[in-house]
């Protein structure tokens, strides 16, 4: 298994699927959602508006379209001061996991993350990228996972704690950040 740590568009990755950090609409927004939304063409919207929506730390699937990736995985991050900090935090993990359940039943082998919540939603960023190597850690198979963040905060957060954040979940056999 490895994790990749890279400042990026995820609309850009070549990958079997990308997450994508939805509104519970699933019918587009700002942010990520907008950029996949335009990128992936009108296909997707077309499909989205047959899932009826998305409950939070949920996750749904569709196809790839435009888009370089085969397929796009839909989850709603929690909104963070909508719940107690535990509350946002089992809902984020649930993102993660969910979304990991759907790549893992579609025979994905390569998944590129976003850092879901981590911008209008307000989870602090730094937290929101502990949820996020924490709960990929847990996945021992061969899969090829990155983190694509767009936003140069965040990447200059995960360059201060990749080493840190790496030997805590020893479980990457090969980790790397890409400067």
């Amino acid at each position: 298994m490895s994790l990749t740590i890279m400042k990026g568009d995820i609309t850009k990755a070549k990958t079997d699927a990308i997450v994508n950090a939805a509104n519970s609409s699933l019918l587009g927004g700002g942010g990520v959602d907008g950029a996949i939304h335009r990128a992936a063409g009108p296909e997707l919207l077309r499909e989205c508006r047959t899932l009826n929506g998305c409950k939070t730390g949920e996750a749904k699937i569709t196809g790839g379209y435009n888009l370089p990736a085969k397929h796009v995985i839909h989850t709603v991050g929690p909104i963070y001061f909508q719940h107690s900090q535990e509350e946002s935090k089992r809902l984020l993990q649930n993102c993660y996991k969910n979304s990991m359940e759907l790549a893992i039943q579609n025979n994905c082998k390569s998944v590129a993350f976003p850092l879901i919540s981590a911008g209008v939603y307000g989870y602090p960023k730094e937290e929101a990228l502990d949820v996020a190597v924490e709960i990929l850690s847990q996945y021992k198979d061969s899969m090829e996972l990155s983190i694509v963040l767009f936003d140069a905060e965040a990447f200059e957060i995960a360059k201060r704690k990749y080493a840190l954040l790496t030997q805590n979940y020893k479980r990457f056999d090969n980790s790397r950040i890409v400067f």
